[in-house]
């Protein structure tokens, strides 16, 4: 492990040619103003809610390809990146960070989610685009494998279910499918998602996924998804009014409302789906939008963070 800190100060509004890989905050964004962005360059930090970034860790010459903050932020300070061949933690809010290497060779993470009850639990998985899924109990210190029954692993996306402390469910979206694990991540089985749709490039469970067991899916090709049985069959959404990848999901805590973005788009439904409009204005920006981060319920002047393809972060109030 090594500590590092850089106080390099980047702008929100600087045209840096690198792509925004991931963006998290603190659960506490609207009055503490903390945020993440993983990006080509490294892990930049804001504190006065995005209007400016410092980075964070910079310390190598390969891209932060995801982050994520805990849940009890406010409490532990605790925030893990990604990189080729290791995680990054920090315990302080994103002051300094210790590297932990993975096992060779070097996986590249493509996600990381983290328990819901990681302040007394400890657990925090990563997935990983040749390697599976990894798994950590001891609050990202030492990181394992756990692939049984994973046939696929290409795994681009991960999600946690809300009562992970009861039903211990993790969803995997790979090139060539959707994989539930319902043991914490120990080991998985393949859902019955028509596999010519993969791959899978965003997942999001239900906030009462507990007793609605519903599940969204994000494709890259084919569109949004969602199954209201657990995976055992599924339907497509805004297929007339949503194009292009889906790179993302959100769903409100409450009410029907989903959230989506697309390459080009952020694309809302407000009424569980039946129908789509584009959220609150058109972006018009010639660049694609690769990352989002929306840290309240989706009303209509609910904050949002925007990445982009250019290196470009936009937060629209």
């Amino acid at each position: 492990m090594e500590d590092y800190i850089a106080p390099t100060l980047i702008r929100s509004t600087d045209a840096v040619a690198d792509v925004i890989y991931g963006l998290a905050a603190s659960p506490e964004f609207l009055s503490d103003g903390i945020c993440f962005a993983a990006r080509q360059t490294g892990l930049y930090r804001s504190i006065d809610g995005g209007k400016s970034w410092h980075s964070s860790y910079v310390n190598s010459p390969s891209p932060i390809t995801t982050v994520a903050a805990s849940p009890g932020f406010d409490q532990d300070r605790t925030v893990f990146a990604g990189l080729p061949g290791a995680i990054v933690r920090s315990i302080d809010a994103g002051e300094h960070w210790s590297l932990i290497e993975l096992p060779t060779p070097p996986s590249s993470i493509s996600s990381i989610v983290i328990s819901p009850q990681f302040v007394s639990d400890g657990i925090v998985c990563a997935g990983t685009m040749e390697d599976g899924v990894l798994r950590s109990t001891d609050r990202g210190l030492s990181w394992s494998a756990w692939n049984f029954g994973l046939i696929d692993f290409s795994v681009l996306c991960l999600a946690i279910s809300p009562s992970f402390a009861r039903d211990q469910t993790l969803l995997a979206g790979t090139e060539s499918g959707v994989f539930t694990s319902k043991n914490g991540g120990r080991s998985w089985h393949e859902l019955n998602f028509p596999p010519h749709f993969a791959p899978i490039l965003s997942l999001a469970l239900s906030p009462a996924f507990k007793s609605d067991g519903t599940i969204f899916v994000g494709t890259e090709s084919y569109g949004l998804f969602r199954s209201e049985d657990r995976g055992k069959s599924w339907q497509s959404l805004g297929a007339e009014s949503i194009a292009g990848p889906i790179n993302q999901i959100v769903l409100s805590p409450i009410g029907p409302h989903i959230l989506v973005a697309t390459s080009s788009t952020v694309c809302i439904s407000r009424d569980d789906g039946k129908s789509w409009s584009e959220w609150r204005e058109h972006l018009g920006d010639d660049s694609s939008i690769t990352a989002l981060f929306v840290p309240e319920t989706l009303s209509p002047d609910a904050h949002m963070l925007l990445g982009f393809a250019d290196g470009r972060i936009r937060r629209i109030n």
